[in-house]
């Protein structure tokens, strides 16, 4: 029997894009356009304060009270007052600050608007005082929260289906210049939804015009404030050479340890989550000191600036890789282990996004196998970050995407070896993963 006549007797076969065929479709289309307006200002704006009070905190402020510099303690007590704040906000307003970000990148819906404020608070704490997270997780949660409450503004008794459209599409907005690109964002949040078939299309149509809108606005503000564009770039990528047997090779190798290193930093960040929040607040403030305590012991044993540690590694990734050079192995390797268990620390129990501090990890710890023999820098950094990502994330799709398309046309170069990089970390990491418990 064809699949045609697959059905109830007498019954026409449904059609699947009878959806998009519909006025109310075209509705969807212009609300994700018009509402990707607003809500990437409003990301761009989150970026902005995330990075004023980076500089307020760890430059203007020491300066105030007199110190010449930014003493390498210092992280250690601001983080503590991170972590009072963030404990607090977690505990006492609605949404619980939004999703843990030690248990991945996922997306679960809309996010309610009820929920928004916790969620800002949250993350712009955690963010901007140098906490080891990323700004994606929170605003993929904002750009979906704003965009509900717009469109229930305008139409309170919009359908449950066509919501998540425009939810999906406010997530879309949000990070739609973050990663690089709006097609890396859209990669990013197709695979972590697991989307696939005709709800894939639905959702991406509205999502990619969400996203191409926003980029606009992203770069529009970017110039007109002089600020950037808070986008995820390199401009002194090294020039690759077409990989050869040892770059397969290395591939291996770096499959397997960032497996190795990323199950690691994910068990220790499952196995904190629950002990901190069975204390929240004591707990936070602890887990945000020993951040700090990480941050100082790195910036004492190498001499280096012990920023390299905090903040998520977005815009650290640039200089690591422009100055790479100049970085021993030892002193790499300090960078990964410090940054590593600093991640999950703040996995455990702040507030914020897991792909920029992944990439960073991977990042140097393929510049310090780079020092090896037969191992070019750009192939190392670039497996690197594929391989961690995927360990980390568990997306292959977007990991490929993050390490290959941020390097421009050296990326393309050594794609095929950060493929076999990326594959490798995945299967043994779901190899090393626990299967979920049975449920009767």
């Amino acid at each position: 029997m064809s699949a045609e006549h697959v059905g109830q007797p007498g019954t026409a076969p449904k059609d699947p894009f009878a959806l998009v065929r519909t006025r109310g479709y075209a509705g969807l289309l212009l609300m994700a356009a018009l509402f990707g307006i607003p809500i990437s200002a409003a990301a761009y704006g989150f970026l902005a304060l995330v990075s004023e009070l980076q500089s307020l905190t760890y430059t203007d402020l020491p300066r105030a009270l007199g110190f010449h510099g930014t003493p390498s303690w210092w992280p250690v007590p601001l983080l503590a007052v991170a972590g009072l704040l963030v404990g607090l906000s977690i505990k006492h307003l609605p949404g619980t600050g939004g999703h843990k970000p030690a248990e991945g990148l996922v997306t679960s819906g809309p996010t309610r608007v009820i929920d928004l404020p916790g969620i800002a608070v949250a993350a712009i704490v955690s963010l901007g005082l140098g906490i080891v997270l990323g700004p994606e997780g929170p605003l993929i949660a904002l750009g979906s929260g704003l965009a509900v409450g717009a469109v229930r503004l305008v139409k309170r008794d919009l359908p449950a289906e066509p919501t998540a459209v425009v939810g999906a599409a406010g997530s879309f907005a949000a990070i739609s210049a973050l990663l690089g690109s709006p097609l890396i964002g859209a990669f990013l949040l197709m695979e972590a939804s697991g989307l696939g078939g005709v709800t894939l299309g639905m959702v991406l149509v509205p999502g990619l015009l969400a996203a191409g809108v926003g980029s606009l606005i992203f770069t529009g503000l970017g110039s007109w404030t002089g600020l950037g564009t808070y986008a995820l770039a390199l401009q002194q990528v090294p020039q690759a050479e077409r990989p050869d047997i040892a770059d397969f090779g290395w591939a291996l190798v770096i499959g397997v340890a960032a497996a190795l290193v990323g199950t690691g930093i994910h068990r220790l960040a499952l196995y904190l989550q629950p002990r901190v929040e069975r204390r929240r607040v004591p707990a936070t403030v602890l887990a945000g000191a020993v951040v700090g305590v990480f941050a100082l012991l790195y910036a004492e044993g190498t001499g280096y600036d012990a920023s390299g540690v905090l903040y998520s590694g977005q815009d650290a990734l640039n200089p690591l890789l422009s100055a790479q050079a100049g970085y021993s192995v030892g002193a790499l390797l300090a960078l990964v282990a410090c940054k590593a268990l600093a991640y999950s620390a703040s996995l455990a129990a702040f507030r914020g996004g897991p792909v920029f501090p992944a990439m960073f990890v991977g990042a140097a710890g393929g510049l310090a196998l780079a020092h090896l023999p037969g191992l070019g820098v750009t192939a190392g950094f670039a497996m690197g970050i594929g391989a961690m990502c995927v360990a980390m994330l568990k997306l292959p799709m977007t990991s490929v995407m993050l390490a290959t398309l941020l390097l421009g046309t050296d990326g393309l170069t050594v794609m095929p070896v950060v493929i076999v990089a990326v594959v490798v970390s995945y299967v043994l990491t779901l190899r090393l993963t626990p299967a979920p418990a049975a449920t009767s």
